[in-house]
């Protein structure tokens, strides 16, 4: 406290407070929002927008550009704060090869909700990525990564197939009952990556929790997501890279690549329709490995192409997110996470783009 008893630390904003929409004055004292005047707050914005933290909900910190893994923390830093500059002050990591508690230490980087190491099948997935494990194994494995984890395990679901010559799911039925009911008793949800259709009937139907990318669901199984509450990541900035992946494949799997094709052609048909059916709809660009961070404004914007209405698109990455990681938004003493725009972002995606302002944790840190 200085001599005249103020807090320096202390912050005032004003401007329209997103979702409600109102013009208010927004105080951070210790960290965290009170709308309670604070004497002596230093202004720190006017007249925006104030919109809760943006949430990448499918990334990937420590998964190197081209694959492979981070191993400094440096590197692993670099990553993060690619993310907090655009805006994005929550990460849902959807398997890392490396351990990034460490960034949990350092209070100007983005809050990882992790979900431990990917589950793969042996040798159906990108080499040195995923804890590889046999169907009867994979109930252990996952209760493993529950506790490696916070709150998220994530599956593979289908990959290619050399065998078959195409993508083909890696798991059995039963196995994945035994897995999704294990995770869940740890107090774990479960998600999944899968590009094409054969493996969803066993996940969905198994009870798993969120399906990315999903570009293979079909009108069936998007009601029965609709119904269980299933929420899906389409990740469409990733499915751009589709067809490169199809190319790449064609030599040796011509019905791979056909596959492939086929699935980012519906792609945004997709994700349509299973807004449209009431599945929950969120942003995440699978950044790591083959998409860079900091990438989330594309991936809003891709969702208002597919069909979103702006303010839904918006919403999938910022407080309708939060909400379903567990993560408040502008809210009397919740931790003072906003990014500050000096144009309305629901009715102008570009703004996503231009953060004015971006306090985390109660800082001023862009």
């Amino acid at each position: 406290m200085t001599a005249a008893g103020l807090d320096p630390a202390s912050l005032h904003l004003a401007g329209v407070v997103l979702p409600e929409g109102e013009h208010r004055d927004v105080w951070v004292r210790d960290g965290r929002f009170t709308f309670e005047a604070v004497p002596g707050a230093e202004t720190v914005s006017r007249g925006g927008w104030l919109l809760p933290g943006l949430v990448d909900a499918h990334c990937h910190v420590g998964i190197a550009e081209g694959g492979g893994h981070v191993e400094d923390l440096a590197g692993l830093r670099d990553q993060a704060l690619a993310e907090r500059a655009a805006g994005v002050l929550a990460l849902r990591d959807c398997g890392s090869p490396v351990d990034t508690r460490a960034l949990d230490d350092e209070p100007d980087l983005p809050r990882l909700v992790r979900a431990g190491r990917h589950i793969a099948a042996p040798r159906r997935y990108i080499p040195g990525l995923a804890v590889e494990v046999e169907p009867a194994d994979l109930a252990a494995q996952v209760r493993a990564q529950a506790r490696r984890g916070d709150g998220w395990v994530k599956l593979v679901g289908d990959w290619i197939d050399r065998g078959q010559g195409d993508l083909a799911p890696e798991w059995p039925a039963d196995a994945l009952q035994a897995a999704i009911a294990a995770a869940h008793e740890e107090g774990a949800r479960v998600t999944a990556h899968t590009f094409g259709t054969d493996a969803l009937p066993g996940l969905i139907g198994a009870g798993i929790d969120c399906i990315e990318h999903g570009t293979g669901l079909t009108e069936e199984l998007i009601g029965q997501m609709a119904a269980r509450g299933t929420a899906v990541v389409p990740t469409l900035v990733n499915v751009e890279n589709f067809p490169g992946f199809a190319a790449a494949g064609e030599q040796k799997f011509p019905a791979y690549a056909s596959t492939m094709r086929r699935l980012y052609a519906q792609s945004g048909a997709v994700v349509r329709a299973a807004f449209e059916a009431g599945v929950p709809v969120f942003a995440g660009t699978d950044a790591g490995g083959g998409v860079a961070h900091g990438l989330i404004a594309d991936e809003v914007r891709a969702l208002h192409t597919a069909g979103l209405p702006a303010e839904a698109a918006l919403a999938a990455a910022s407080w309708g997110a939060r909400d379903w990681l567990g993560l408040p938004g502008i809210e009397e003493g919740a931790p003072a996470d906003v990014v500050v725009y000096d144009a309305d972002p629901r009715a102008d995606l570009g703004a996503l783009s231009r953060p004015q302002r971006i306090i985390l944790r109660g800082r001023v840190v862009g």
